[in-house]
């Protein structure tokens, strides 16, 4: 019993080696794909991001991705639109061992629309709403980690992203 015990404490001191710092800060960049329901096609997403891990398992993180451009035709015209997005979430992660982690999401994010319609000129809307995320991280060292999450920045918008980040 007493081995058990021990391999597992073991395992768990493995597990956390890499485990956020608190009181650290983060950057990364990202890269995706962007899918945006009752639209065809898929468009390229790239981002950064800066966190603060006040816990070992709780950041809070801000972002900025381009989230792509789609050409969209409604009402008789013809646009191409490129969205952005702001955000600020609440990361936490949950260790599973071996230099892995799931990290979950949930924050506010600002979606921004911007349209250009041939003959006609250009526009821009927004709109503000919760982001939420699911993914899994692996550290590579205790300052490189890589992640790849899914994210739904608006209620009929989707990203899958591969990322990396560097603890400071």
């Amino acid at each position: 019993m007493i081995k058990h015990i021990a391999a597992a404490a073991a395992l768990l001191a493995a597990s956390s080696a890499f485990a956020a710092q608190p009181g650290t800060l983060y950057a990364g960049v990202d890269v995706g794909t962007t899918k945006m329901d009752d639209v065809s096609g898929r468009s390229t997403s790239a981002g950064a991001f800066v966190g603060y891990n006040f816990h070992e398992n709780l950041a809070i993180e801000a972002g900025y991705r381009r989230m792509g451009e789609f050409d969209l035709y409604a009402y008789g015209l013809y646009s191409e639109v490129e969205f952005k997005a702001a955000s600020l979430s609440l990361v936490g992660t949950l260790p599973l061992g071996g230099g892995f982690s799931l990290l979950g999401r949930v924050g506010y994010n600002r979606l921004e629309a911007e349209a250009k319609v041939r003959g006609y000129g250009s526009g821009k809307a927004h709109d503000s709403g919760t982001v939420a995320g699911i993914g899994v991280a692996y550290a590579i060292s205790p300052k490189i980690s890589t992640r790849v999450e899914l994210q739904r920045p608006g209620s009929d918008v989707t990203n899958l992203s591969v990322g990396v980040s560097y603890q400071f």
